[in-house]
């Protein structure tokens, strides 16, 4: 499966679109639509370049996902998982009890665990709420 545009538009609306590098609230160097690879301080680049960084990071998420889910999905399911491992690391999403839940056929009590996933660094943060509150969304409907 490939991401919707629903689903891209997701990533770029909670990620933000940031030409230079900047540390993300888990002190990560980040820049563009949340890309992290390579990034340094003082690092700038162009609106194309973050496209370009947005749609190879995509693609390695997008494949994360299809190894780590047992179960189909959706359309809606699969672009919400996308944007969860896409903000918490393939690994998070891989140890996760959401993909417990998941993978056990439970897809209500996956969607249930979306809303855990709102701290960095032991922090609550608003936009995490939101962007979970979205994913879950998307993950019931889409």
């Amino acid at each position: 499966m490939y991401i919707s545009k629903q689903g891209l538009e997701l990533i770029k609306q909670f990620e933000g679109l940031r030409l230079k590098a900047y540390k993300c609230p888990a002190g990560i160097w980040t820049i563009g639509y949340g890309h992290t690879k390579g990034v340094y301080p003082g690092m700038t680049i162009t609106e194309e370049l973050a496209d370009k960084f947005l749609v190879d990071d995509i693609w390695y998420f997008e494949r994360g996902v299809e190894s780590l889910v047992a179960v189909p999905l959706t359309q809606g399911q699969f672009d919400a998982l996308v944007s969860f491992a896409f903000n918490v690391g393939a690994d998070g999403l891989g140890d996760s009890t959401l993909l417990k839940k998941l993978n056990s056929g439970d897809y209500a009590g996956a969607a249930d665990e979306f809303p855990k996933w709102v701290y960095s660094r032991g922090k609550k943060l608003k936009g995490l709420v939101r962007r979970r509150a979205a994913e879950r969304e998307l993950f019931l409907t889409g």
